[in-house]
């Protein structure tokens, strides 16, 4: 199951993808999607549902960030070889965690705002995961049985301020409009394997990043288990799982960074695609 969020920012409603890819609106039936929708029976009833008896949203219709009420947004940094090696960093021993803030949350089509004084602002293509129920201690074998679903997720940073700045990365990442996710929620039934999904980026055409989660240093099941020793997931929590190689700060022979003007285009597989316009803050 595939679900959606559609509308304007702070009015969206819940939506469904039925098997033929048309968006269809299911706010009759739940208002939104939000942590009490992802709890396991919810899902089971809305997947239950005849989805192409739903109506359809209106072609153009925006979408939002497809999961409402997110908490936290817990991420986990140099979880690629690659990317690790490009950042000049040696590959870590135990998972590397940050913070960005949920008022960085956008849709997989909005504008990404440059903010003022930004100068080194880079993307990173993610999988991202959606916590169903509470997580508190849990084992690596029981990790996935909390998990509610996948996202594709951008990581948008700004490296002068993550770097350059002092203390924590968080500063460089948490800028209004620097976590654009979706276009939609896929259930696990969706994604079978979370360590088989290919991942890309283009920046106005070119293709910056090619990757997999089959490279990842620390698979889902073990990034999720290490996160609930230091602190509880509760259901709508976002994890980022990291980036592959091929970020801005790491092209060669100079870094590339966003401007006003570029755009991003980005996918993952079962995931979607994002398409988004970067602008003047």
């Amino acid at each position: 199951m595939k679900l959606i969020r559609h509308g304007a920012p702070g009015a969206e409603r819940a939506g469904i993808v039925d098997a033929g890819g048309t968006l269809r609106d299911v706010s009759m039936l739940v208002p939104d999607i939000g942590p009490a929708q992802l709890a396991p029976a919810v899902l089971s009833a809305l997947a239950a549902i005849d989805a192409t008896r739903l109506p359809a949203v209106t072609p153009g219709t925006r979408l939002g960030c497809p999961v409402a009420g997110v908490g936290k947004i817990v991420c986990v940094g140099l979880n690629y070889a690659d990317h690790a090696k490009e950042a000049g960093m040696a590959a870590p021993s135990e998972p590397v965690l940050f913070m960005k803030a949920v008022s960085s949350l956008c849709g997989p089509h909005d504008e990404v705002r440059i903010p003022a004084g930004a100068a080194k602002v880079d993307w990173e293509v993610e999988l991202g995961i959606v916590i169903g129920t509470r997580m508190r201690g849990v084992s690596e074998a029981q990790a996935l049985a909390h998990v509610a679903g996948y996202v594709l997720a951008n990581d948008v940073s700004e490296r002068s301020w993550q770097m350059e700045r002092g203390g924590q990365w968080d500063k460089g990442k948490s800028a209004d409009t620097f976590a654009p996710v979706g276009p939609w929620l896929a259930t696990p039934d969706e994604l079978a394997d979370p360590h088989a999904v290919d991942l890309w980026l283009e920046v106005n055409g070119q293709r910056m990043q090619n990757g997999s989660t089959r490279n990842f240093i620390f698979g889902v099941p073990t990034v999720l288990a290490y996160i609930s020793q230091f602190m509880t997931l509760e259901p709508g929590d976002l994890v980022l799982t990291g980036t592959p190689a091929g970020v801005g700060l790491g092209h060669k022979p100079e870094p590339r960074f966003l401007r006003a003007g570029d755009e991003m285009r980005l996918g993952a597989t079962g995931l979607g695609e994002q398409r988004l316009r970067c602008v003047g803050g």
